[in-house]
């Protein structure tokens, strides 16, 4: 791995929006609602399930873990059973985002652990949004100790176990990611592959470390060792646009994060992006995401 990828995986760092330890009893059936923002993960600790994603159904068995990124609403179900949303059952809340639900029909018994969980580094969140709608590990063998970890929990009802499980899933989602982008061909492809990419690669990383330096063209493919026209056109061939094109966008991944955040005005935004003046990083803020600063905080 180049250090641009190295660097997205280490930013994965998650702020849990919800965790659930389920013990469903056959038949049963959950659905989960549209998370926007959020990524869902469902680690199968014992038992059975399936799950429904965008009318494609995936048999689920003991140590599989299964991610929808882009956190749309789905189906888990085992047997013939209705499946409510999920918010509309009855949950014991051990933490504010930690619960216990037991749903179902008395019969043979599933335990999974299930979650929602937002990105809020921009490398994080791009690295995110280019997964696949659905990712899906079988028994992963260097996963194998964490998910046994985690079935001991959540078989166990023990003091400080809804810690254990929340920091373990972080662990597992972190895994699952880094798996697919070790064995899937797709995950060479794209900003991805552009990623993983030697010269291009460390390009990216420097744009990602300090994107208000004043990057051009020839400073970026001065630090690759490339000529300015074979750095151009390498550049927009692997990452689909080109670099200062992608420089300004990336400033403007950063920024709607800092919007977000609140801490900062949107002058002390633009300064902190290199732009001169609050007018100038307006204007290309309104131009890449399509409305105001203002009008984005607000939002």
């Amino acid at each position: 791995m180049t250090d641009a990828l190295g660097e997205a995986l280490h930013l994965l760092r998650m702020s849990g929006t919800f965790y659930c330890r389920t013990e469903l009893t056959e038949p049963w059936g959950l659905t989960m609602p549209d998370m926007a923002d959020c990524l869902w993960f469902h680690v199968l600790t014992s038992g059975s399930c399936e799950i429904e994603v965008d009318g494609s159904v995936t048999a689920l068995e003991p140590g599989d873990v299964l991610l929808v990124p882009g956190g749309q609403g789905h189906r888990l179900f085992s047997g013939d059973a209705p499946t409510p949303l999920v918010t509309t059952l009855p949950h014991t809340f051990e933490t504010d985002n930690y619960a216990i639900l037991r749903h179902g029909s008395g019969g043979a018994v599933t335990h999974l652990v299930c979650g929602a969980v937002r990105f809020d580094h921009p490398a994080a969140r791009h690295l995110i949004k280019v997964l696949p709608h659905v990712l899906y590990v079988r028994q992963a063998d260097d996963m194998r100790a964490t998910i046994d970890l985690m079935a001991a929990e959540a078989l166990n009802l023990r003091p400080g176990g809804e810690a254990v499980i929340t920091r373990l899933a972080d662990v597992l989602v972190i895994q699952t990611i880094r798996s697919w982008l070790a064995n899937d061909p797709a995950a060479r492809t794209g900003w991805l592959g552009a990623l993983q990419d030697h010269q291009i690669g460390q390009a990216l990383a420097l744009i990602h470390r300090d994107p208000a330096q004043p990057w051009t063209v020839e400073r970026l493919a001065h630090q690759t060792a490339m000529s300015r026209s074979a750095f151009a056109a390498r550049f927009t061939e692997l990452v689909g646009e080109p670099a200062m094109r992608y420089v300004t966008r990336w400033r403007m991944h950063v920024a709607m994060n800092r919007l977000r955040d609140r801490d900062s005005t949107v002058s002390e935004i633009a300064r902190g992006l290199g732009y001169e003046s609050e007018a100038a990083f307006s204007r290309a803020f309104k131009r890449i995401v399509g409305v105001s600063p203002g009008q984005a905080r607000a939002g």
